[in-house]
């Protein structure tokens, strides 16, 4: 049986296209490479505090390669949110030669394991702040949860007129409070913010049968709670 040949004219039109789609390919690849297209101008937005001027150029000049059409915005957009206040960079390109980078930057809620910084969204960072801010300790990946025990333990507390300055959570999962009154509260486990409120709604009447404010609340029990006096309480206490 013969194999069926491909006619000459239909091989040579094959050839032919093959041929003009290579130079077509070749003369775009050309044009795009021109220095009419190169880029000369990169427009930063958003709202910043800590992201200086200084990094922005930096990482211009190292993370932008290419011209308008050949530069990566994916990668412009990872160098960008390698910058330690950096939380999200958006990249695009605005016609004939500028990239626009729009950048939002974390917003700094506590210190992290005393090493680091974590936001308000949870996010655990590296990053040097002046301010004064809570301290907060935490495993690894519990940045979120700690943030939003924080508001809540925070919100049981706001009755009393205290704030937390600090929160950990343990690697066995177990919960510690300090507040700017000084006071100490070990929360545990388990059933930790009825506790806390529980503790909260007795605060100002144990306060006044103890003769002072308690200085550590151990509410580890299921049915109540062990107080501390401050070590001056306890000597007046004493001598009276």
């Amino acid at each position: 049986m013969e194999t069926p040949r491909m006619p000459i004219d239909s091989f040579a039109n094959v050839l032919y296209a093959g041929a003009g789609a290579l130079l077509a390919y070749a003369l775009l690849a050309w044009l795009v490479s021109l220095p009419a297209f190169a880029l000369h101008r990169i427009e930063v937005r958003g709202e910043l505090r800590h992201v200086s001027e200084q990094s922005i150029k930096l990482v211009a000049d190292r993370g932008v390669r290419g011209n308008f059409f050949t530069v990566d915005l994916e990668e412009v957009r990872a160098a960008f949110e390698k910058l330690p206040w950096v939380d999200e960079a958006r990249v695009s390109r605005r016609w004939p030669d500028a990239l626009v980078v729009e950048l939002g930057e974390h917003v700094p809620l506590a210190r992290w394991n005393d090493e680091h910084l974590v936001s308000t969204q949870g996010e655990v960072f590296a990053a040097a702040a002046d301010a004064e801010l809570p301290r907060f300790a935490g495993i690894e990946g519990s940045g979120r949860e700690v943030v939003e025990a924080y508001r809540r333990y925070g919100e049981i507390l706001a009755p009393l007129g205290m704030k937390l300055t600090e929160i950990s959570l343990s690697p066995r999962r177990a919960w510690r409070l300090k507040t700017d009154s000084g006071l100490e509260i070990a929360l545990g486990r388990k059933d930790a913010e009825p506790r806390l409120a529980r503790f909260v709604a007795q605060y100002r009447k144990l306060s006044e049968r103890l003769g002072a404010a308690p200085a550590y609340a151990d509410l580890r029990y299921a049915d109540g709670f062990a107080v501390k006096l401050p070590q001056a309480a306890k000597t007046v206490n004493k001598q009276s």
